[in-house]
């Protein structure tokens, strides 16, 4: 086998064996590296952090544990009696091991398929795209490239006030492993991993705090969007205190003595477990000799262009470790972008149509700008929003909660940012992504016929609130 290459990607997840596959399909002779090994220490595990220890696994929770909450407490009043409903935490977890590997597995079979040639081992770039490779015995071997796509992805921040222990205090991975039901449940940090697995825990009976130190619940979320939620989540029995700002953790008798200060002054709380999740850095450890020639910026993120170009010639870099938000399909999509660049093509991420989401319940999905951010750049805009109460379909899955929301230029109707609260928002939300990516009007939607009865109703009745022309829900009375 040659050690030749026309591109070489370092780190399988989301972006780099996205990258890969792209790659291989356009004709170019492509490998990829990834270091993460089997428990066992026998075989190499591709997919990353996404496919196994974070979106997946994390997801597979939220489902099992949503159906179950629906079980305990919602079917009832929809005339479904289920007495003496349990949870087996054991086979939970079983099955969410199953999806993963089956899932990983997946993408050892796509490599093969498109003639992706796999290497295991810690990647690390060299001056002149050349990639030395340590695998798991300490053995080194160089290879050599004509590009080279850096994707190593990030890791979670920990902090100084609560070290992990891997038991007590534990990361984002750690609360995706626990074998039993914390009592007592502390969450550092109310973004979308905390509230994801503080929900997870909270729906099998954890008494579940959530600490966040901003003063706002998810800034960067609309904020008429961001307190729906947080009502929602407040009657769920999630106990969130924003203005909190840990100073402290001990584990003492088994249990995790947090201090903390609110606009109340210093609080203390005790814990079974205790779950950070302040964000994620990126992964850069080892991953660059002095004179490759790439550079890192204040916040330790690989400086790239708006195409994903290092300074390096002929090196890319995607994902968590570039500017932009750590989002799975964003690292797939600049994956996708460089591969077909390398090989003569010219396409563009358009990083104004990406899509976020918290698979809570209800989910929060929005993209593009909120109403603060126009505010702030003093743009003019129309409002329209449609509550899922108003809904019939939402109705006869009793799930009322939440809306949607579309903002749009008051000029030309073009839709600046779409947002949704409530059932099936992660779905939902691609709607206006289509809609902003095609530079679709408030309008144009209205025009548009849905189906009834359908959720989606509820982004056909925004876009007509836009214009004051709402059906099923009273308008806005239009200022004179």
């Amino acid at each position: 086998m040659s050690d030749k290459y026309d591109v070489i990607v370092i780190g399988a997840g989301p972006g780099g064996y996205v990258a890969a596959i792209k790659a291989a399909q356009l004709g170019l002779k492509t490998a990829c590296v990834e270091s993460w090994t089997s428990e066992d220490g026998k075989s190499q595990v591709l997919g990353g952090t996404c496919l196994n220890v974070g979106c997946i696994p994390s997801k597979a929770l939220l489902e099992v544990t949503h159906k179950y909450e629906e079980t305990s407490h919602d079917y009832e009043s929809m005339g479904i009696l289920a007495k003496s409903v349990d949870i087996d935490v054991a086979k939970m977890m079983e099955r969410k091991a199953g999806i993963v590997k089956q899932l990983t597995g997946g993408i050892a079979g796509l490599f093969k398929a498109n003639g992706v040639t796999s290497i295991h081992g810690h990647g690390k770039l060299l001056n002149g795209r050349k990639v030395e490779v340590t695998d798991k015995d300490g053995k080194t071997k160089t290879y050599e490239a004509e590009n080279v796509i850096l994707a190593s992805g990030s890791k979670p921040v920990e902090i100084p006030p609560a070290p992990f222990d891997g038991e007590h205090i534990v990361d984002s991975e750690g609360a995706l492993e626990f074998t039993e039901v914390p009592k007592r449940l502390g969450v550092i940090g109310a973004g979308v991993i905390g509230l994801e697995l503080g929900s997870v825990w909270a729906r099998l009976g954890s008494e579940v705090t959530i600490l966040e130190a901003q003063d706002n619940f998810l800034p960067v979320v609309d904020q008429q969007i961001a307190k729906d939620a947080l009502k929602q989540f407040k009657k769920q029995g999630l106990n969130i205190i924003t203005g909190a700002r840990m100073t402290g953790a001990e584990v003492k008798r088994k249990l995790v003595n947090v201090s903390y200060e609110d606009s109340k002054g210093k609080q203390e709380a005790k814990f079974d477990k205790l779950i950070v999740a302040v964000g994620r850095r990126p992964y850069t450890d080892g991953l660059l000799a002095e004179d490759s020639g790439v550079k890192l910026d204040e916040r330790g993120f690989i400086f790239v262009d708006d195409q994903c170009k290092t300074e390096a010639p002929g090196v890319w870099a995607v994902g968590d470790i570039v500017r932009g938000p750590m989002l799975a399909h964003k690292a797939s999509e600049e994956g996708v972008m460089v591969a077909e660049r390398i090989a003569g093509h010219k396409p563009q991420v358009n990083y104004d149509c990406i899509p976020n989401v918290i698979y809570t319940s209800p989910e929060v999905a929005w993209v593009g700008k909120t109403e603060e951010q126009l505010k702030a750049e003093g743009e003019d805009y129309n409002v329209g929003s449609f509550p899922f109460a108003a809904n019939g379909r939402a109705m006869a899955a009793n799930a009322t909660g939440g809306m949607v929301k579309i903002i749009a230029d008051a000029k030309t109707d073009r839709i600046l940012g779409f947002h949704v609260v409530g059932p099936q928002a992660s779905e939902i939300v691609a709607q206006g992504v289509i809609a902003m990516e095609f530079g679709s009007t408030a309008e144009d939607l209205a025009l548009t016929c849905f189906a009834h009865p359908t959720l989606s109703e509820s982004v056909h009745e925004a876009a007509l609130a836009v214009a004051g022309g709402a059906i099923h829900v009273a308008n806005r009375r239009k200022k004179k």
